[in-house]
């Protein structure tokens, strides 16, 4: 597993294999072996195949051949629902329906689907994280049919990989890690953390192509930049107070 950890690639292109039942089942089962709250499991996996619906799912991924190429497209949700609704058939009172059990929930949906993945690629399988999920969380929410107390977090395309893409480069370890408390950065320790990014082969394209004087302003004036964070937040936070997460 280690071994897998450390050669982990974000797979964009794949094959059209289909995955073995048995292998698929094994590797969602991995996900149920991840940490959680409480023993609760307030998080659901969507599982599809269909090709009819992940092509519905494209245009919520912006349409990235790899909703549609891989065979298996995986939506991690919180999910308080269940969990409620089996309190109630007990005569408990579930009090669930707020924001800090989103956090939970989110966090036990991360934890699980990290698992799922991590097994994926032992097996041979390629992965890729698809961000866009709270971009058009609403959209997803409605194609899925969820219901009040589900709400989509991420999506994981899963399928045989049709190419071998290189390692993404990480920060050094210094950069994320702090010891006993937290270490504010100097100015002269920010330069120094990214450096090797920033003087990179794959940078120096990326400046050149969106004629900008360095990467961190590829980032806010490209990728993520404020009118869309903003959106996204009040349309994310909006869909949140639909699906009861802010009842009390």
């Amino acid at each position: 597993m280690i071994k897998t950890i450390f050669e982990h690639r974000s797979v964009r292109s794949y094959k059209p294999d289909p995955v073995d039942e048995a292998l698929l089942q094994r590797i969602l089962e991995a996900g149920t072996r991840a940490s959680n709250t409480g023993n609760m499991q307030i998080y659901s996996i969507i599982v599809t195949t269909d090709p009819q619906i992940r092509e519905q799912l494209s245009p919520c991924h912006f349409g990235q051949p790899m909703v549609t190429q891989a065979p298996i497209v995986l939506t991690f949700c919180v999910d308080v629902r269940r969990f409620s609704l089996w309190c109630r058939q007990r005569g408990a009172d579930p009090q669930y329906d707020n924001f800090v059990w989103f956090v939970n929930g989110a966090i036990d949906a991360i934890l699980a689907s990290q698992n799922v993945c991590l097994e994926a690629e032992s097996e041979g399988l390629g992965i890729c994280y698809l961000g866009t999920t709270i971009y058009t969380a609403g959209d997803i929410s409605q194609i899925l049919e969820l219901p009040k107390g589900v709400i989509p977090l991420t999506t994981v395309v899963l399928g045989y990989p049709d190419e071998s893409p290189e390692l993404t480069d990480r920060l050094p370890l210094e950069a994320v890690v702090h010891y006993e408390k937290y270490t504010d950065y100097t100015a002269a320790e920010i330069d120094e953390l990214w450096a090797e990014r920033e003087e990179s082969e794959l940078t120096k394209r990326l400046l050149a192509e969106n004629g900008l004087p360095n990467l961190a302003q590829v980032f806010t004036q490209r990728r993520y930049v404020r009118k869309d964070n903003l959106a996204i937040s009040e349309s994310y936070f909006a869909l949140l107070k639909e699906k009861g997460f802010f009842n009390n």
